[in-house]
């Protein structure tokens, strides 16, 4: 049984000689715990004992203590919670001593300085920082043209130009049908008098019509022109407020982007060989023009920087979540979870050179002792049973995929083969086309959703209704590709039916019936609180990593491009 003591802060650990303020010291026995040969690849990676000891060890601490007050959802508290990323960092000192440090990704409690978290790698809070202080010219001039946009004199005069445009196109079209009806009666003249009257006074008619046109125009020249001037006397004074204003958005703009660099020139990253990058340097080096918001302030990059900086050696590390999910995230509590890409891979391809580090299993075939089953072939299609950790089409770094394969081993394929797809850990149907004729005739039938499917898939605990249909429009996570996020702003459209087989062992195992095809649509649906919030097991994305996804595309219904009939395949569920 693991036992707790008391917590040493960070004011008396730094009593500790040589040891540097917030280095924690194991209050549960670790001698018989062995030391990684590797530091953690942080992007992929099974927690060491040392690392998930020094876990439990901050959730305790996160479950006791009183140092700071910030609403984690998870009591029945009326104000809606909201968790947060932990990350722990196991380091050594120079005389061998293990311990870890401890980090929260983000300011907890509306700051940055904590006892026992370490401190950010730049604290732009500080009541004297620089940030402070131009954010306050900034927020100075978000208020001004606040009040310049919602001034009753702009607002009195963007009314005012509608209703005259309003009524200029009244006035005018109530003369043009003047002019029209005038037109008409000259005209009527014309011809009745054309054989009535003598040549000289029809000739004296005529001319008298034309005076008449003439007038006609020239009364709705000016007509035009005297409201052309109003509108343009209100227009002027219109234009002069909202040349004000853009004047302050530019203003404001540029204070902003000075301000953005000039903060992420204090973000200065070492690595053990005490190389040190800003963040404009690190992402200029990928590509990247600006940072995304909210780099550097992960809890890895944290750790590590203080751990450089500190003389501490890295050993391992893992980020947790603490408390309730985001509404469009997946979060579990205490679920570890890897490293975000978009923020954390450019820092931490920095930091992280001169470690030791665990190989990227993700540069790893997973497929390459594995085949899959030809269930059906003839002269259009093939149809097969694609096993889990199996890719559909060659990745960036793995080409070995049913694709590849297929191509491989039938000379006389022609056109795109594939037809639809299925996540790599995914087992189960894949029907591939030989031909162009073949492939287009079943991908209509995809994009028509008139192609029946059906998944098992076990998930974790007993869900309480039996059948029904989960809506959550999804897209994908900016910040953490591939995750896929709950977005009803900019996501797609995403449908799934389900219907409960049995409950077995504690789990569930569940039918599924997508309505549409969205990217891990499945395993979102499943894990999202909104959706049947109850993970499908295996899932290393969204609920816990275990020995496969169990998730299975076990049948498929659709008409064949030759007989024009209905055909179906089954295959039976692996789990």
């Amino acid at each position: 049984m693991i036992k707790f003591s008391t917590f040493v802060t960070a004011n008396e650990s730094s009593m500790i000689k040589d040891t540097p303020p917030f280095f924690h010291t194991f209050k549960t026995d670790i001698s018989n715990y062995p030391l990684p040969s590797n530091f953690t690849f942080p992007f992929f990676y099974h927690p060491d004992l040392l690392s998930s000891c020094a876990s439990r060890e901050v959730q305790d601490y996160l479950t006791r203590q009183t140092d700071f007050k910030h609403n984690f959802g998870l009591t029945d508290s009326q104000e809606p919670g909201l968790g947060k990323m932990f990350g722990v960092l196991v380091v050594q000192t120079h005389d061998k001593r293990l311990g870890y440090l401890a980090a929260c990704s983000g300011k907890l409690a509306g700051t940055n300085q904590h006892t026992f978290f370490v401190p950010p790698v730049f604290d732009m809070l500080t009541h004297d920082s620089f940030f402070l202080q131009e954010e306050t010219q900034i927020n100075a001039l978000n208020r001004e043209i606040e009040q310049l946009e919602s001034a009753d004199i702009l607002s009195k005069n963007r009314k005012l130009l509608e209703e005259l445009r309003t009524q200029a196109e009244l006035a005018l079209s109530n003369f043009r049908r003047h002019m029209k009806t005038e037109k008409a009666i000259r005209k009527n003249k014309r011809e009745t008098n054309k054989h009535i009257l003598p040549e000289k006074e029809y000739t004296l008619l005529i001319e008298d019509l034309i005076k008449q046109s003439y007038r006609d125009q020239y009364e709705q020249d000016i007509l035009k022109s005297e409201w052309k001037t109003k509108i343009q006397t209100v227009q002027s004074n219109i234009d002069a407020s909202e040349a004000q204003i853009e004047k302050l958005r530019i203003t404001r703009r540029e204070k902003s982007s000075a301000l953005q660099r000039k903060l992420f020139n204090q973000y200065r990253f070492l690595n053990i060989r005490a190389e040190q990058k800003s963040l404009l340097e690190i992402f200029e080096l990928e590509r990247m023009r600006v940072p995304p918001a909210g780099a550097g302030e992960c809890a890895g990059p944290k750790l590590l920087q203080y751990a450089f900086a500190n003389g501490l050696k890295p050993i391992s590390m893992m980020e947790f979540w603490w408390g309730a999910s985001p509404t469009s995230e997946i979060r579990k509590h205490k679920q570890y979870y890897p490293a975000c890409k978009s923020k954390c891979e450019p820092i931490l391809s920095h930091m992280l050179t001169g470690l030791n580090v665990d190989p990227n299993p993700l540069l790893k075939n997973p497929a390459s002792d594995k085949e899959f089953e030809i269930i059906y072939q003839d002269k259009s299609i093939i149809v097969i049973n694609k096993p889990s950790e199996f890719l559909s089409v060659p990745g960036i770094h793995i080409k070995d995929s049913v694709y590849q394969r297929i191509v491989d081993r039938t000379p006389d394929i022609t056109g795109p083969v594939i037809i639809h797809r299925l996540d790599m850990s995914t087992s189960g149907i894949l029907v591939l086309a030989k031909n162009k004729h073949a492939h287009q005739f079943i991908q209509d039938q995809f994009i028509k959703h008139t192609v029946i499917k059906r998944y098992t898939a076990l998930l974790e605990g007993e869900l309480t209704t039996h059948e029904g249909v989960i809506d959550l429009p999804l897209r994908v996570d900016l910040e953490d590709r591939p995750r896929q996020m709950v977005c009803y702003q900019h996501g797609k459209p995403a449908q799934t039916r389900y219907k409960v087989v049995r409950h077995e062992h504690g789990n569930t195992r569940i039918h599924f019936f997508p309505l549409s095809g969205r990217t891990h649509q499945l395993r979102v649906h499943a894990a999202h609180h909104l959706g049947l919030n109850h993970p499908i097991v295996g899932d290393d994305l969204y609920g816990t990593k275990a020995d496969r996804l169990h998730l299975h595309a076990g049948y498929i219904a659709f008409i064949h491009p030759d007989s024009s009939n209905q055909v179906s395949f089954t295959v039976p569920d692996p789990f």
